[in-house]
């Protein structure tokens, strides 16, 4: 059996009469939010499951930069579900230059066919007719990155927020950091000042795209941006010049607070392998905005695998096919600490040589429902090539990871949680031979009568929303507020995740 060390560390100091199992202090008050198995967070103990990634499913090329103002350096793309339209903005270079960017839209009605509208606003090559919605002010375009701001209390005006700018460049005088923007429609975007809204801390460089948004359990502005880290002498956590992500948080989103260097943990052990992280890409995930998922890329300097003949026959640039990178997979419930369950790759570079050259295999910001069971990632191929694109990758809602059990009998016990609803339901899928079961335990991991396995019909099947039941019990109302923790039994399947809830379905 594998026991996770808090219960370990629970049953020794009842022992000894300092606590006893499932004190007040323990116990997790998730209410009726829906959770996700990306982490360690609610699991107390198992035998025979684990946590699981899995891997996104290749779909279709979303969109093709192959305007003039878009070329090969289109990149730092943002997603952005609002409504029935998706909308897209991304980095154009309209002299062929990182400095001179454009900031381009696309639009779509299910976030698989895209288009370019003219919206007319920006002269480019002698025309507005083009898909410019941004152009021209500190650099910002070269990584404007907006969201849609959840704060209630948002003026309409302001509806759309974003950022952009950079402090690399020392040449150019007026460029000093972050600026804010804002826009009632994510098409007309105007400056909210003259003055950047986020200066230069020690070793930053902004040198790509910053996430912001609002978020909902923290009840703040957060960003998430580069800095080049130096080495930690407190606790020797980070290695001298890496690429790496700081935080910081504002109120208003105009006055920001000092940044703080992201922490990343790996189970207990704490313990990360250091590499380049170029990107971040950290969104609060739109089915547990509590869970902040990030997809940031994994910069691989001077790792070449392609050979000059290669890089010729691509037609990449001959600055950008020295270094590799892919894509991981990291979370945040909030704070300056991410969560790197997983230290494989979430996403691969492809079979092609076109996808091991620098800077490629960058995941856009944000994923985006787009069907009932499925939700898309975004990520840009090809870059630095004529043929640069964004393709489409899909996988099944909360699908990132998932806890796992094989063909021998398996089971998790959550950690003591307390919850506001009537039903369970649950995100999952078995084989035909496998099932799962639940009970609902008291503090001590005893079964409550009721809710033992033998009263819970077995589960099998594949259901985004599915309803445990048990025999001789309705609902959960006598169980609400109460500390209780859950006890799955699995075979041959995957859970992805769990929420209570009152209804019968979603």
């Amino acid at each position: 059996m594998i026991t996770h060390k808090r219960s370990i560390c629970r049953v020794l100091l009842a022992i000894l009469g300092v606590c006893s199992p499932g004190l007040a202090d323990d116990v997790l008050d998730i209410g009726s939010r829906r959770e996700l198995f990306v982490d360690h967070y609610l699991i107390d103990e198992f035998s025979n499951t684990d946590l699981a990634m899995h891997e996104p499913v290749r779909r279709e090329v979303a969109l093709k930069f192959d305007n003039p103002w878009e070329g090969p350096f289109a990149g730092y793309i943002t997603v952005l579900k609002d409504g029935d339209r998706y909308r897209m903005y991304y980095r154009g270079t309209e002299n062929d230059r990182l400095e001179g960017g454009v900031v381009c839209y696309a639009e779509s009605g299910d976030g698989i066919r895209w288009t370019k509208p003219d919206v007319g606003l920006y002269e480019c090559q002698g025309s507005t007719r083009n898909n410019i919605v941004f152009k021209g002010v500190h650099v910002i375009a070269h990584n404007f990155s907006p969201f849609i701001d959840a704060n209630p209390d948002a003026d309409p005006q302001a509806r759309y927020k974003a950022l952009g700018g950079l402090y690399r460049y020392t040449k150019m005088p007026e460029v000093k950091g972050l600026y804010a923007l804002a826009s009632p429609d994510g098409i007309h975007w105007r400056m909210l000042q003259d003055a950047p809204v986020i200066g230069r801390p020690p070793q930053n460089a902004f040198d790509s795209q910053s996430a912001a948004f609002w978020s909902v359990p923290e009840k703040q502005y957060v960003c998430y941006f580069r800095l080049w880290t130096q080495t930690d002498t407190s606790n020797g956590n980070y290695l001298d010049g890496i690429r790496w992500i700081a935080r910081a948080t504002s109120p208003d989103f105009v006055h920001w607070s000092q940044p703080q260097i992201m922490e990343i943990r790996h189970g207990d052990s704490g313990a990360v392998p250091q590499f380049h992280l170029y990107t971040n890409q950290t969104s609060p995930y739109f089915r547990a905005p509590h869970i902040y998922i990030a997809t940031p890329a994994r910069f691989m300097p001077d790792r070449q695998v392609i050979s000059e003949q290669h890089a010729r026959a691509i037609g990449v640039n001959p600055k950008y096919y020295h270094d590799c990178s892919d894509t991981l997979l990291l979370t945040s419930r909030g704070g300056n600490i991410f969560q790197q369950t997983f230290l494989e790759a979430f996403m691969r570079p492809g079979i092609g040589y076109e996808h091991w050259v620098s800077r490629t295999n960058y995941a856009a910001l944000n994923i985006v429902q787009t069907s009932d069971s499925e939700m898309s990632i975004y990520v840009n191929h090809n870059y630095a090539q004529p043929t640069s694109h964004l393709r489409r990758f899909s996988l099944r809602l909360d699908g990132f990871a998932s806890l796992h059990a094989g063909f021998d009998d398996g089971w998790m016990l959550t950690k003591p949680l307390r919850f506001e609803a009537t039903g369970l339901f649950i995100n999952y899928s078995t084989s035909a031979a496998g099932g799962i079961r639940v009970e609902i335990c008291d503090p001590d991991g005893t079964a409550l009568p009721g809710f033992e396995k033998v009263s819970c019909p077995e589960i099998i099947g594949n259901e985004i929303d599915r309803k445990v039941t048990w025999t001789s019990q309705p609902d959960l109302a006598a169980l609400q507020g109460k500390p209780v923790r859950l006890r799955f039994h699995m075979k041959d399947c995957d859970l992805y995740s769990f929420v209570f809830r009152k209804g019968t379905a979603e």
